[in-house]
């Protein structure tokens, strides 16, 4: 277990944000802003070629929220271990140091997890994209397979490292990481262990223990959303993430929308790719971070890529042709088949 950093002398000198940031070596490394530079490799996103033609004509990506998505429990998982261990009182009674205020921090946590399954749960918005190599023109079969329809899609590759980062936009980058359903418990554990130790470390006054509460909440939350079950680790999965605490000045707001798919009304954050105060830099465009489009191995005949080449004419995105690649792996779709 690695020791947090020291506190200071007196933390009740310190505003909420201070003492927050008392707390930031335990949950920074699991909700690290990975957006642009040399540590984010090229990115792609496995779509249809339906979706494909309205983000070039658009500019504009989906994010979804990931209790509607096939991963729904990782989000949740998190939630429920922490839950279950803020709801004994003894649990969190070092963290206090006496029941009165093991008490404080049991409320108020139970009450942040009582918020975030009413509202902010609701509007935590993710867009996925996988790891992929510069040298990869074919992409990866079982993408193709499981998000890029059946072989008939396209993939988009993006290249991060042409983001110029906008400290404090209330989207971030976090790279996703894999683990069993008992390690990940584990690790719910091992965070909150080292949490109770800086907790008790800070004696802070009474009222600031809603802070103390507030921290936990968000470690568990953060490791939520970038922790998934092992079996999808081929994926190599990144997210885009969007959390309405960080979106303090109602930045993105305006953006929350809706879809109607296969399961009716969902809720939706629709981003458009370009600058936007305080979100993005002036000079971020579809343009500049997009590094090939690559039509799956299904639909990549000569006369497809020639349809797809009068489609980048007809939305007046004639400049993205020399983007486009065919991948060459020797997938066959066959009919009733879910492979």
């Amino acid at each position: 277990m690695t020791d947090p950093k020291a506190p200071p002398a007196n933390p009740s000198q310190l505003d909420d944000a201070g003492v927050l940031a008392l707390y930031n070596p335990l949950f920074e490394p699991f909700l690290k802003a990975h957006a642009g530079g040399s540590e984010t490799p090229l990115l792609a996103h496995y779509t249809s070629i339906k979706v494909m033609e309205s983000v070039l004509k658009t500019s504009e990506i989906w994010f979804f929220n990931p209790l509607l998505m096939n991963d729904w429990q990782e989000m949740r998982h998190g939630a429920v271990v922490g839950t279950e261990l803020f709801s004994n009182i003894d649990n969190i009674k070092r963290a206090g140091g006496n029941d009165e205020r093991a008490e404080i921090l049991r409320r108020e946590y139970l009450g942040l997890v009582h918020h975030l399954e009413e509202h902010q749960a609701f509007d935590t918005y993710i867009f996925c994209l996988t790891e992929h190599l510069p040298a990869d023109n074919d992409g990866l079969l079982s993408m193709w397979r499981g998000y890029g329809q059946q072989g008939n899609g396209a993939a988009l590759v993006f290249d991060p490292s042409r983001i110029t980062v906008v400290p404090d936009s209330p989207i971030v980058v976090a790279k996703v990481s894999y683990a069993t359903e008992v390690a990940r418990s584990d690790k719910v554990r091992e965070l909150l262990e080292q949490w109770a130790e800086l907790t008790q470390s800070l004696n802070l006054p009474n009222d600031q223990l809603h802070l103390a509460a507030y921290a936990a909440f968000w470690i568990i939350k953060s490791l939520a959303l970038v922790t998934k079950h092992y079996g999808f680790a081929e994926e190599k999965e990144w997210r885009l993430i969007y959390e309405p605490d960080r979106d303090d000045k109602g930045l993105l707001k305006p953006n929350l929308n809706y879809h109607i798919g296969a399961r009716g009304v969902e809720p939706a954050l629709k981003y458009k790719i370009g600058y936007l105060p305080g979100v993005s830099a002036e000079d971020f465009s579809l343009e500049k971070i997009l590094d090939r489009i690559i039509l799956g191995p299904s639909h990549s005949s000569p006369l497809a890529q020639k349809s797809v080449e009068r489609l980048l004419d007809t939305i007046g995105k004639a400049h993205l042709k020399p983007l486009l690649r065919a991948s060459s792996i020797p997938l066959r779709r066959v009919s009733g088949s879910s492979f």
